[in-house]
């Protein structure tokens, strides 16, 4: 009898389908990819049904280096609205120059309070600060958040610099320097991408227009320093800078329930800068806020 036909009458062994291994990783491999989205997607669900109430912020850079404390001027002031029940972020500039009433001390120019609250007691100008905003708009930031020139360069590096669309060609001849001079500065018009030192100079500069133009500008680093901050990669070397350069009572848990609202909008908030058209002169020639007219951007905006 011969081989072949004792080879062909053995019964035979099933089969097993190759690839089956790699079938398995492949499935375990994807519901690893898959987890930390079902739990992003089931965290979202969770938050949108226990809603957390709408906070405002209060945003103060300060006109300090570093090492000259917070008795100091507010170079800008910032309200950052964030609503969770609609994940808006809305952001509202104030001028520096506008006077506004301020308990215990009457009508006021906004970039002194701060000064006044410290010298009322340590950490009081944001309080003070926060009091006058509630009565004059009606407005009153539960957290706020005060830095220095020092400190915004170094957050903005944090997060490996930030990029900006630059509206038109900027030529500043007057920039003031360390030592007291001045010097000249240009910014091209398109996008740009700054590091630190170059946003904090994209947001001061100012003698190429005025300050109103300049609070778009501040506005627009705000904007697009958030967009970089949805990067889960940045958070710790932003949060280093948080708890070691700027002042802020905002806490980690606070962090947490803003963060949806800012990154589902990716930086691209509602904003207003308060500008001629929201002013009115007093007989003293203070400019004061037209309360009218700003009153309906704020409604849905802030509480």
């Amino acid at each position: 009898m011969r081989d072949d036909f004792l080879a062909d009458t053995r019964p035979h062994q099933p089969v097993r389908p190759r690839g089956g291994c790699r079938g398995w990783v492949a499935a375990a491999l994807l519901a690893l990819v898959m987890l930390p989205v079902f739990l992003c997607g089931l965290g979202l669900v969770i938050y949108l049904v226990f809603l957390p109430q709408q906070m405002d912020i209060l945003i103060l850079g300060l006109d300090a280096r570093d090492g000259e404390g917070f008795v100091s001027r507010t170079d800008s002031v910032m309200l950052l609205g964030i609503s969770p029940a609609r994940l808006r972020v809305s952001l509202l500039s104030i001028p520096r120059d506008v006077f506004i009433q301020t308990p215990g001390y009457g009508l006021q120019r906004i970039n002194t309070i701060n000064v006044l609250g410290e010298r009322q007691a340590p950490g009081g100008g944001p309080e003070l600060l926060a009091e006058s905003l509630a009565a004059s708009l009606g407005v009153r930031p539960e957290r706020y958040a005060r830095l220095n020139f020092g400190a915004f360069v170094e957050l903005v590096d944090a997060v490996g610099g930030v990029t900006v669309d630059v509206p038109r060609t900027l030529v500043d001849n007057y920039y003031p320097t360390e030592d007291g001079g001045v010097t000249t500065v240009r910014f091209e018009s398109g996008l740009q991408h700054m590091d630190g030192e170059r946003a904090l100079i994209y947001a001061r500069t100012r003698y190429a227009d005025d300050d109103y133009r300049r609070a778009e500008r501040q506005q627009q680093i705000v904007s697009a320093l958030a967009g970089k901050l949805v990067n889960p990669a940045y958070w710790p070397a932003a949060l280093a800078v948080l708890n070691r350069a700027v002042d802020t009572d905002l806490t980690f848990g606070d962090l947490l329930v803003l963060a949806p609202p800012v990154v589902l909008s990716g930086g691209r908030f509602d904003q207003l800068v308060i500008d001629r058209d929201y002013l009115l002169g007093t007989g003293e020639g203070y400019a004061v806020l037209n309360y009218e007219k700003i009153a309906p951007w704020l409604q849905g905006r802030f509480e």
